[in-house]
């Protein structure tokens, strides 16, 4: 019985592969997104505010920031907890695939999240005539957070490593 339930309970890994999938939908969405942006922009390119380029540019960044994210955690993910990939070529797979534990996809993804706020912090200060100043120290308050949050899991992290 004993047996039975372990094999059942290991084999229930294969349950996050379809939701890794799922993660593969929501790049191909952000991707329309990007290009949907750039399409925007194209006929209005010579008439549009500088600022207004920047901001545009920093959402394309935001958005390929976002989709790198989501590479890494659905690719490093599967491989750590589902089932290594079998590619047809090992020139094929990324470098730090294989490499990336969940300790470091962890501090990855802590400071992807930590740069997505940043750029959009800089969205918002560049955008202040339009933002209510209430709103601007939340913004603040809240990449703070995430800031802080990152740095404090690095140092777990560092504390808690037993090389």
């Amino acid at each position: 019985m004993e047996i039975l339930m372990e094999r059942l309970i290991y084999a229930a890994r294969w349950i996050l592969a379809p939701i890794y999938l799922g993660l593969s939908l929501a790049l191909l969405a952000l991707g329309l997104k990007f290009f949907q942006e750039v399409l925007h922009v194209m006929p209005q390119i010579f008439s549009i505010k500088e600022t207004d380029l920047v901001l545009l540019v920093l959402t394309l960044i935001d958005l390929a920031l976002v989709g790198g994210l989501i590479v890494m955690v659905m690719l490093s993910s599967y491989e750590s907890f589902v089932s290594r990939l079998n590619l047809a070529s090992e020139t094929d797979k990324l470098g730090w695939l294989g490499r990336m534990d969940y300790t470091s996809l962890k501090n990855k993804v802590a400071s992807s999240i930590v740069a997505i706020s940043s750029i959009h912090l800089l969205k918002v200060f560049m955008n202040t005539p339009n933002v209510a100043e209430s709103h601007l120290l939340w913004y603040v308050v809240i990449h703070m957070t995430f800031v802080i949050s990152a740095f404090a899991m690095g140092i777990l992290d560092k504390l808690t490593r037993h090389d």
